[in-house]
């Protein structure tokens, strides 16, 4: 069974340090917004970024789900307290 949020096309990504994708990402998002690359190119940077945001985006649902349990071992209730997240729709 597969993660959530996983990348399906191999997810070269996964390995990687959710602060060094991260930076990758942001890295990719200001070499697009200089208005500088040729179209192929920011097409391969596009592609590149979706699939690290997705490997991020996996990434944080995890931890997500680590806090969960682990606030529940710890107080030793049995009700899954899940955390609120704000999301922007922009």
């Amino acid at each position: 069974m597969s993660k959530p949020g996983r990348n399906p096309e191999g997810g070269k990504f996964d390995k990687l340090p959710f602060e060094e994708a991260l930076q990758k990402l942001e890295t990719i998002v200001e070499a697009m917004e200089s208005g500088e690359l040729p179209l192929e190119t920011m097409l391969a940077r596009y592609e590149e970024g979706m699939s690290l945001a997705q490997a991020c985006q996996a990434r944080l649902a995890d931890a997500e789900l680590k806090i969960q349990q682990l606030e529940k071992a710890a107080g030793g209730a049995l009700k899954l307290k899940p955390l609120a997240i704000e999301t922007s729709e922009d």
